[in-house]
């Protein structure tokens, strides 16, 4: 797929989510509410995120569930972290961006420090050596930024495959993904396949990382499709306010923007 191919096929994956919502939002009324840390969950297309979740829940179970536990099971725990590493150092540039259109210029030196850290003496990004000396990772996106600049979150929608988000939240991660630095690198210059090879691995990644908590959360959820919804906006509350989201929010659930 071509760089010109590629725009076009965000653009309308863009377009039909959209179209799916307005589509949504005026077909369906009276849709289950819920306060999650004093915000209002807006899910008026329930009945046609139900089904798009569970068409992922059957890939899940089908393909990237089982793929990622012969994954965990054939490659040691420290190999998987420096695989985790590489990937969160990849994605640097837009962590930095995302921090100066925010005005989080501490965010931002931190980023950059990372990334220099990490790329000269981690061996380009496998140890990550920057947490060591005391600068953690701080996952950014374009939705956060949007969010710090006040638009709100909007209904919340599953994207087919890549699960929970919101018109906010999906239209940050089309925005990163078309100004991600390593992507048009790759695609100008004919390496596409490297690209998809690197969103393969984030997805098994994220995938192996979530295996225990997603079994936890299917045995012993009395409607897991809520608990997820629940659990992303708590988690999105967190990064946008800067704080930790495994202490400070609910259950980790995939996140395919960080």
């Amino acid at each position: 797929m071509t760089g010109s191919n590629y725009r076009k096929f965000l653009s309308l994956m863009l377009a039909a989510s959209v179209s799916f919502m307005v589509t949504g939002c005026a077909s369906t009324s009276g849709s289950q509410q819920e306060v999650v840390g004093g915000e209002q969950i807006s899910d008026p297309m329930e009945g046609m995120n139900r089904g798009i979740f569970a068409f992922n829940e059957a890939v899940d179970k089908a393909v990237l569930e089982p793929v990622a536990r012969g994954y965990r099971y054939v490659t040691p725990k420290p190999v998987r972290q420096s695989v985790r590493n590489y990937l969160r150092n990849l994605k640097s540039p837009i962590v930095m961006g995302n921090e100066l259109l925010q005005g989080d210029f501490e965010g931002f030196a931190n980023a950059s420090g990372r990334l220099f850290i990490n790329t000269i003496l981690g061996v380009g990004g496998l140890f990550d050596v920057a947490d060591m000396g005391g600068i953690p990772y701080e996952p950014e996106d374009f939705g956060q930024t949007l969010a710090v600049w006040g638009v709100g979150n909007g209904p919340y929608v599953i994207i087919p495959l890549l699960g929970p988000s919101t018109l906010r939240d999906g239209t940050g991660l089309l925005v990163d993904s078309f100004v991600d630095p390593v992507r048009i690198y790759l695609f100008n210059t004919d390496r596409e396949w490297l690209q998809y090879t690197r969103m393969g691995a984030s997805a098994i990644d994220q995938r192996e990382e979530l295996l225990d908590l997603v079994d936890d959360l299917r045995r012993n959820s009395f409607d897991y499709y809520a608990t997820l919804r629940s659990a992303y906006y708590q988690r999105r509350q967190a990064l946008v306010s800067d704080m930790d989201p495994d202490t400070a929010a609910g259950p980790e659930i995939p996140d395919y923007g960080n």
